[in-house]
């Protein structure tokens, strides 16, 4: 059976799939996602390494990231088009094979323009990442769970930022970035190993027609969401991009404590993606409303505050929280929109995201580059995602005036 020829957005698992088995399958999907996010946000936080290293300031080295960024945008929908047709468990090996590709080559960078393509050729399977493994996940949980399904694959990335980025930060601070590069590559090794024991095969996983997953590209309803999407969450990287030199700097803090930082970052992020799951299964915006809404507090509380370490520490944990708990209802509101799309809607809003990370980033290192200070960059994060909230409250209203 293919997922072509449901009506719904994902087919499930059979009611007689050991339990066990599927939990694997679904630590797999978290093992990966698991590798992809410790090697996007450990970039963050080994920055100033990097840039040290290669002989460039640290706004430029935001460039990096920024590439990283452009990567997934375009990766998202041209690898996810590309693949269609193959069997999301084939596409899943496939795009961990090019991820280790990527970060082998990141540490082999000589200069910034060979860091950038690395880390463009490293964030190209990202979003078709995630989209597949979304589209796996619901199989497993079974239909009626999009929200928590997507979770479950977050799940991984969010982790990632409480062990994975500061385990890499701290082994970058004591061995070298490069090694940072190359552990990540090594760990998605045993992830691809993960996905080809214990991601079932199954005809069930089969891709779809291209023209079946370009269809859902006509309907303005998609691109709203991942217009609110792109805005609403380049808050949390114009913060999270920042955060090593805020801890050294402007909290006046020894180095060792920034992956004290990302780790609490990560804590929220986890805690939010939990409680942003169970959001979207129940609710159709109340996750948006809520995420940005209560980000938009913390973040002016730590623009003004920022210096004082209680409240720096605070603001990473709620910052990471409120902004993880919209992205869920963000992944549901896409996959409602466009049910015959499932991997491309996963896709698209991980480009979303990875817009907002482009965006949010070159946001706040202009802010910074211009002279305003590090916390400048919180502002700016604040003004997008304020952008974000009031063009999706403005198009919850239109929707209630046409049906009225």
């Amino acid at each position: 059976m293919s997922i072509a020829s449901e009506t719904q957005p994902f087919v499930s698992a059979p009611a007689d799939t050991a339990a066990h088995s599927r939990k694997l399958t679904l630590l797999a999907l978290a093992l990966g996602s698991f590798a992809i996010g410790t090697s996007e946000f450990a970039s963050m936080g080994i920055i100033q390494l990097f840039s040290d290293s290669l002989g460039i300031s640290v706004p430029n080295a935001t460039h990096a990231i920024e590439a990283y960024a452009l990567g997934v945008v375009l990766g998202a929908p041209l690898v996810t088009l590309a693949a269609a047709r193959l069997n999301r468990r084939t596409l899943l090996l496939g795009l961990m094979a090019l991820f280790v590709a990527g970060n082998v080559l990141s540490a082999l960078a000589s200069n910034l323009g060979f860091l950038m393509l690395a880390r463009f050729i490293s964030g190209l399977p990202q979003g078709a990442y995630f989209g597949a493994g979304a589209v796996v996940a619901s199989y497993i949980v079974g239909p009626g769970q999009a929200g928590k399904a997507f979770a479950i694959v977050m799940t991984g990335l969010t982790v990632a930022t409480i062990v994975g980025s500061p385990l890499a930060t701290f082994l970058g601070q004591t061995v070298g970035w490069r090694e940072t590069y190359l552990a990540v590559a090594a760990f998605s090794l045993l992830s691809f190993g993960a996905i080809w024991q214990w991601v079932p095969r199954t005809k069930a996983l089969d891709g779809v027609p291209v023209i079946q997953e370009l269809s859902s590209l006509r309907k303005t309803s998609v691109w709203g969401v991942m217009l609110v999407a792109a805005l609403g969450v380049a808050s949390i990287f114009a913060v999270y991009t920042f955060i090593a030199p805020m801890v050294t700097d402007t909290v006046r803090l020894a180095p060792e404590m920034i992956p004290v930082a990302l780790t609490l970052f990560g804590i929220g992020m986890t805690a939010g993606n939990i409680y942003g799951g169970k959001l979207a299964d129940r609710y159709p915006a109340r996750g948006i409303v809520i995420g940005f809404g209560s980000a938009l507090v913390i973040m002016a509380t730590l623009a003004v505050g920022g210096s004082n370490p209680i409240v720096f520490f605070s603001a990473m944990f709620g910052v990471g929280a409120a902004m993880m708990a919209a992205i869920p209802t963000i992944q549901v509101r896409l996959t409602n929109f466009a049910p015959e799309a499932p991997s491309l809607m996963g896709a698209m809003n991980l480009a979303s995201l990875n817009v907002a990370n482009a965006v949010g980033a070159a946001a706040g290192g202009a802010t910074i580059a211009a002279g305003y200070g590090l916390l400048s960059a919180v502002w700016a994060g604040f003004a997008l995602t304020l952008i974000g909230l009031v063009i999706f409250g403005l198009t919850l209203l239109s929707k209630e005036k046409a049906t009225a």
